[in-house]
């Protein structure tokens, strides 16, 4: 999977360059612990070559399927990423810092293709929810919402003796 994901640098002079890579289901799979099991992105990545290090711009856009937090049903989610990676040339590879790395000066090529999985799980909000209609209505599975609406407790119906004498130092007379 490397090379379909990698940017050869030797050869390249001093200037910008940008290339293009489509990113599918085929490449989720290829790690084991993705969060993401289908996904269809683009990642552009703009190479600017400089005498002493490289940046490289990536704009990730495109949806992944994950789970709603809420009623469990599969959904499409928009995502959108833009990061900075600065790499500097030097005798061996580093990665101390999450934005810079180092790279043998002999390295002929970088693979992205961590960088393209990581930039995008980054992206995934922490609340996974059905995006709601033009109308402000959910949109989630409104059969799993009917039978969580049923098992919702509400009221002091079900009150612990335990807190009672507690829940009274909170009220104010």
């Amino acid at each position: 999977m490397s090379g379909l994901y990698s940017i050869p640098l030797a050869g390249l002079k001093e200037a910008r360059y940008t290339y293009d890579f489509r990113i599918g289901d085929d490449f989720f799979e290829a790690y084991e612990g993705s969060e993401i099991k289908r996904g269809e992105f683009s990642a552009v990545v703009v190479l600017e070559k400089c005498s002493t290090h490289i940046e490289l711009d990536t704009v990730i856009n495109g949806r992944a399927e994950v789970v709603c937090d809420r009623c469990l049903e599969a959904f499409n989610l928009p995502l959108t990423s833009a990061n900075r990676l600065i790499v500097k040339l030097g005798r061996e590879w580093e990665e101390a810092d999450p934005d810079m790395i180092a790279m043998p000066l002999d390295a002929h090529e970088i693979d992205m293709s961590q960088f393209f999985y990581e930039y995008i799980h980054l992206a995934l909000p922490l609340k996974r929810i059905h995006p709601d209609d033009s109308e402000g209505r959910t949109t989630c599975n409104s059969e799993m919402i009917r039978k969580l609406e049923e098992h919702l407790m509400t009221g002091d119906a079900d009150s612990d003796p335990r807190w009672d004498e507690l829940k009274k130092l909170t009220r104010i007379n």
